[in-house]
């Protein structure tokens, strides 16, 4: 070990807290620098070359290091490096994303604010929520319903949405009208039902909630499509297209976070889309800009900017809302997507081939269940060892063998930049089969 990597090691323990983060075990190993990257390729602070099946975290789509966004996050820093929206002024690159998402998203959603992370695009939605329905001149309309084993963000709003207890519990949460309903997570349940007939049981467990806490104070829901840091919960074939229909009898809106799905991990620019699920609100980030730079974005119909329209000034909005840099490398980031025809290749070549990959792990030992879609993927892991732990575990020895897996409870996490070539796929999943025979053997 090199002394500046030993100095760094030093300096992150003295004094850089990191999130979601166990400092007391990181520390005693030391933390791991990334150094550089090269297509779906990380370097480690050793220069260990490892193949990134996380894509960062869920966000690197196009893969490390592409010229053409580092030349216009550059350009666009040596001609106007900021400023705000802000003033009744704007920006080209923001003017210009804008119209870009409406060309690519459901055809009611025409309207984008900018922000920083997808925790504040879905806190920025949850604040129009209310506002809309306080023009709408129904103040108690303001309970949120999300799922068991969702996320949706860290402020106290969007963690009291996210579904998952180690979020939420250290800090006393969720703050009050935030309800959670049994997501889809079949595997987990061991309730010997089918996928499909599990979806319909949490469907039945919603509306019963509906109908307990009066559709009359509940004013959205918010669902990923897929849920992702929950553990790739994918859902049951007409469970999304039956809870939207759920939601419009009510009168309850549908706020899709595509923060992970969005920007071709499924197969298309949106699951929005591919789902037919027209959602009120679309809230963004990760793949917005491939993680190059922060940015996040919350999408709102037209008939809900109608409304808060007729509210009058808009107090809402971040110092960074519609930074014109991030705006730049996120368009360039998708004409990298389009360019290089990355949403049609996931579809039609390495989506289906990585989720063939995966299938042939299923009658494995130490394999409980494999699910995924496209270039997503997690594997449920059974094996000695304390519940709850063998996703890290898992995760920690799928690194030694050369690739980047993400540890959930017991199981890992897959979803690799969209760049990666079948080849690449090979490798990925020979690590993780040898992973997976370490820990059968214990």
């Amino acid at each position: 070990m090199n002394i500046m990597l030993t100095s760094l090691q030093e300096l992150d323990r003295k004094h850089h807290l990191h999130p979601f983060t166990d400092h007391t075990a990181m520390h005693k190993t030391g933390t791991q620098v990334a150094v550089r990257g090269e297509g779906v390729y990380l370097f480690d602070q050793n220069e260990r070359k490892l193949l990134d099946g996380l894509a960062g975290l869920w966000c690197v789509n196009v893969g490390y290091s592409k010229r053409e966004i580092v030349d216009a996050v550059t350009k666009q820093m040596l001609q106007l490096p900021y400023y705000c929206s802000f003033f009744n002024t704007t920006t080209e690159p923001a003017i210009l994303l804008a119209k870009k998402l409406a060309e690519l998203a459901p055809a009611r959603l025409n309207h984008s604010i900018f922000c920083n992370s997808g925790s504040e695009a879905n806190d920025t939605a949850l604040k129009l929520i209310r506002g809309y329905n306080k023009i709408l001149g129904r103040p108690g309309k303001v309970k949120v319903l999300s799922r068991t084993f969702s996320y949706h963000g860290v402020t106290l709003a969007t963690t009291s949405l996210t579904g998952l207890p180690t979020c939420y519990l250290p800090f006393d949460l969720p703050l009050p009208g935030f309800i959670h309903v049994p997501g889809p997570y079949t595997y987990g349940a061991k309730n010997g039902m089918t996928h499909e007939d599990y979806g319909d049981w949490c469907l039945a467990e919603t509306e019963k909630t509906i109908q307990r806490e009066g559709p009359d104070t509940i004013a959205a829901m918010f669902v990923e499509p897929v849920q992702g840091a929950g553990g790739v919960i994918v859902p049951p074939p007409g469970y999304l297209s039956k809870l939207r229909a759920m939601l419009r009898k009510y009168d309850i809106l549908f706020v899709a976070d595509e923060v992970i799905s969005g920007f071709g991990r499924l197969g298309d620019w949106f699951a929005s889309n591919m789902w037919e699920l027209d959602p009120d609100i679309l809230t963004l980030a990760k793949g917005i800009t491939s993680g190059y730079l922060p940015l996040g974005a919350t999408m709102i119909s037209d008939e809900m900017v109608a409304v808060l329209n007729r509210g009058g000034y808009l107090a809402h909005g971040y110092t960074y809302s519609g930074h014109p840099t991030p705006c730049a490398c996120a368009l360039a980031n998708l004409k990298v997507i389009e360019d290089e025809k990355l949403i049609e290749r996931t579809r039609d070549e390495t989506g289906p081939y990585f989720q063939q990959k995966l299938a042939s792990l299923k009658d494995h030992p130490a394999v409980g269940e494999v699910r995924g879609c496209q270039l997503i993927g997690a594997i449920e892991i059974k094996a000695a060892g304390a519940p709850g732990t063998l996703g890290a575990k898992a995760a920690g020895i799928a690194r030694e063998h050369g690739v980047i897996v993400r540890g959930i409870r017991d199981l890992i996490a897959m979803s690799p930049p969209l760049i990666i070539t079948k080849a690449e796929i090979d490798d990925l999943f020979d690590a993780v089969g040898r992973t997976l025979d370490a820990m059968a053997s214990g």
